[in-house]
């Protein structure tokens, strides 16, 4: 076969950024690493998951990608000037690096600079890839060409005001209204991901501090990132300056929240880049990182599943490190959005946000307290005009999945607003406070209460490290989500055991100007409702 041949890379094609520009080609000269997708033996499907968590070891040698294969790429990319930076069996992936013109030689994008509104300017393409046909079968994705922007999370700090008579609940506030099973997560590890902003080990201590509690163990890993100090910040322009702060208030959300309901936990914070790669780099951090083995990782970040930002090379790559870590026993537990049923997306339809509706991983919706106090029940989170805007509101993700298809261990009764016959997953699972009072947290050395489904998110991956902690050794490290839809011995599922029912509230937002209805049971808006820990630590 001719050498210079080229075949289109199936799942590649990405159209053109929305508001987008293209400015200029790319300097033929600029440095690039990607990161390459090999196949490997099928993963098992949702439904025929292993009850025991496999070890990394277990892992590669089961699942991991064929060295034949890399030694193939490698020898092939070579040709074309590309230098081999690391080849990982078990996460299947390499790590490749060149020229901007070295690229184009060997997969044919047709790199360009652009600028939209939002990202400013950045590298992208458009349309498909193309691979050499030497290649065929053996690479399924190259991410890292394209660097527009595909993990978006809004703070909520003008919205974040606890209304008159209601201030924002505390760690040992939440503990108590959701049951935590006593304890401090002694000897847990526990991940959270992040795609922007920074970390204040400053704000950290005083949250601690402010709450009674030991700081426990954060370690920082960068993944191709690199996270500006405080000095570095006060030295960019206004609008970037503003960017990095409002991701870092949500950053610091997840470290607290974790901190402050794990003291004696160790937390890893892995920071990644926003694009695909980032994705990609991240979870293969997560899978093959040698010092930490996390029973939970956080994740508050997303897009919505059918954005036509996100490659269908990128979904799948995505979905299948969550599947290999949930082989592995690690619940990741994502936010399902903040937007309601719309999900930033103004077509008219309802969608879910995407990581959140993999099957593989533990989707969190939100609620709020439905009147002043902190002990009366809770209700969906919604705020007008269900969604976020820079003057406030929001209202929880949820509903059905138009990418995956319902698990059979979701038997749940429930149809798409949208009107087709696609069975698909259904979001989220379960839920926690999202919504006023809020939680009360410290960001540059001040009280700055915030939530958001990116709150519930953190909390869950919390309470499971405390369940984690308290359960015997053979019930450890366990994919958590598919066990909430068993049925229990008292005949109810063990998520409606293990939960208090959420059955008031919906997440319409505008557009659609339609949502799904909370009620009795599990429902696509707060799943099977909110934490009971201490039933939860039985039933499961």
């Amino acid at each position: 076969m001719n050498s210079s041949a080229h075949i289109v890379l199936h799942g590649s094609l990405r159209p053109a950024k929305r508001n987008a520009i293209r400015l200029r080609d790319v300097n033929p000269s600029e440095h690039i690493e990607v990161t390459l997708d090999l196949r490997g033996p099928k993963l098992p499907g949702a439904d025929t998951l292993p009850k025991k968590a496999m070890t990394r070891d277990q892992f590669a040698a089961k699942y991991g990608a064929d060295k034949r294969d890399a030694d193939r790429i490698a020898k092939v990319l070579k040709n074309f000037g590309l230098k081999i930076e690391q080849t990982s069996l078990l996460t299947r992936s390499m790590r490749v690096s060149g020229s901007a013109a070295d690229m184009e030689r060997a997969f044919k994008p047709n790199l360009g600079i652009y600028r939209d509104p939002e990202q400013g300017e950045f590298r992208g393409r458009e349309g498909a890839l193309q691979i050499p046909a030497q290649l065929d079968g053996m690479l399924k994705g190259v991410h890292g060409l394209d660097d527009r922007r595909v993990a978006r999370r809004r703070a909520a700090r003008k919205r974040a005001k606890s209304p008159a008579g209601r201030t924002a609940l505390s760690c040992a506030e939440l503990e108590n209204r959701y049951n935590f099973p006593p304890g401090t997560a002694a000897g847990q590890q526990i991940g959270i991901a992040e795609f922007g902003g920074t970390y204040f080990e400053g704000d950290l201590n005083r949250f601690c501090q402010k709450i009674g509690r030991p700081v426990p163990e954060v370690k920082i890993v960068p993944v191709g990132s690199t996270q500006p100090t405080a000095q570095q910040i006060e030295q960019m322009p206004r609008q970037r300056q503003e960017n990095v702060l409002e991701e870092s208030t949500e950053v610091m959300m997840d470290i607290q929240i974790v901190a402050g309901l794990c003291p004696a936990s160790q937390v890893f914070v892995y920071f990644a880049p926003f694009n695909q790669k980032g994705w990609v780099d991240l979870l293969n951090k997560v899978m093959d990182e040698t010092v930490a083995r996390p029973v939970v990782l956080s994740v508050s970040w997303g897009l919505a599943e059918d954005a036509p930002d996100w490659s269908g090379a990128a979904l799948t790559a995505i979905n299948n490190r969550l599947q290999a870590m949930a082989l592995m026993g690690i619940t990741t537990c994502v936010s399902a959005g903040d937007d309601g049923s719309g999900d930033e997306e103004t077509d008219g339809k309802s969608h879910v946000d995407f990581p959140a509706s993999s099957p593989f991983a533990l989707s969190v919706g939100g609620t709020m307290l439905s009147k002043a106090g902190h002990n009366l029940s809770e209700v969906t989170w919604w705020e007008a005009p269900g969604h976020r805007t820079s003057n406030g509101g929001g209202s929880t993700g949820g509903g059905v999945s138009e990418v995956f298809s319902r698990p059979e261990w979701q038997n749940v009764q429930i149809k798409s607003l949208n009107g087709d016959l696609f069975d698909g997953r259904v979001v989220p699972d379960i839920a926690a406070l999202a919504g006023p009072p809020f939680y009360d947290l410290v960001f540059l050395g001040k009280d700055a209460p915030n939530g958001g489904t990116s709150a519930s998110a953190p909390l869950w991956a919390a309470l499971i490290a405390r369940l984690n902690a308290a359960w015997p050794p053979v019930k450890r490290q366990r994919f958590l989500t598919p066990l909430l839809y068993q049925v229990a011995s008292n005949g109810q599922a063990k998520g409606l055991s293990g939960c208090t029912d959420v059955s008031t509230g919906q997440n319409a937002s505008h557009p659609p100007k339609v949502g799904y209805d909370a009620g009795k049971g599990y429902d696509a808006v707060s799943g099977w409702g909110v934490p009971n820990g201490v039933k939860m630590l039985s039933v499961l």
